[in-house]
């Protein structure tokens, strides 16, 4: 029986040989310094939590360890970030990966996808210009035109520029490259997206990291509840203001 390529990246934990500041920042956030052992779907693995919570951070950290840049797009983008907020945890951090070593990948940050898209436009490796297109509509070109399978992509609240018509597309354009012998990690607050079976839905909380059913997140709960029951949550809401 043929041995699949994936996790790409297996899990992460902490090494044990680095000095660590638990006072500090990135391990001041509970989910980080309670970190011990992360292991991935092969498939698709999300982060939740509250804002703050320390998914991007440890997102970014791991985007890094694999050779993206801070500021996202494939292993070639490397620019320089004009902020220090970058933390150091990637030095920190053991991956443990696959034999397979993905052809294809990408780090998506939506806050710095202006400049990953304007060095794409200087060097042309797009058909047409990203800027030509809505965040969303950038975002889409790249997971339809870009991301090309067998790869590790990792995903940091894509859904922040869809609409939730656009957010059903991506999930049709993950499932297929998911179908191509891809890995997807994503941080997402989108009760939309975390609705892809079988996934892995890892909860960020100040208890740290646990995995959680679809239907136990606060994202499901809380959006079931109030498209229910909107007009009477909306009454206590204002209500309340």
């Amino acid at each position: 029986m043929a041995i699949s390529a994936r996790p790409y990246l297996q899990e992460i934990s902490i090494r044990t040989d680095v000095d660590i500041d638990l006072r500090g920042y990135p391990f001041s956030i509970p989910a980080v310094k309670q970190l011990g052992h992360l292991k991935f779907h092969p498939d698709v693995t999300f982060f939740v939590g509250e804002n703050g919570a320390g998914k991007s951070t440890i997102l970014e950290a791991i985007a890094i360890s694999m050779g993206f840049g801070p500021e996202g797009g494939t292993k070639n983008v490397q620019l320089l970030r004009t902020t220090d907020s970058v933390s150091q945890l990637h030095a920190s951090l053991r991956l443990s990966k696959s034999f397979y070593k993905p052809k294809d990948g990408y780090f998506l940050r939506a806050e710095s996808l202006f400049n990953v898209a304007t060095y794409m436009d200087e060097i042309g490796t797009l058909d047409g210009s990203l800027h030509a297109c809505s965040h969303g509509e950038a975002f889409m070109a790249l997971l339809t035109n870009k991301f090309s399978g067998k790869g590790l992509y990792l995903l940091d609240e894509p859904e922040a520029a869809l609409s939730p018509n656009r957010q059903l597309a991506a999930l049709c354009a993950v499932h297929q490259l998911v179908q191509d012998e891809s890995q997807f990690i994503i941080a997402t607050h989108s009760p939309i997206l975390l609705s892809y079976p079988n996934a892995k839905i890892l909860q960020f909380s100040d208890e740290g990291i646990s995995e959680v059913k679809y239907e136990d997140t606060e994202h499901y709960a809380i959006t079931r509840d109030f498209l229910n029951n909107y007009p009477r949550r909306l009454e206590q809401l204002l209500s309340n203001g």
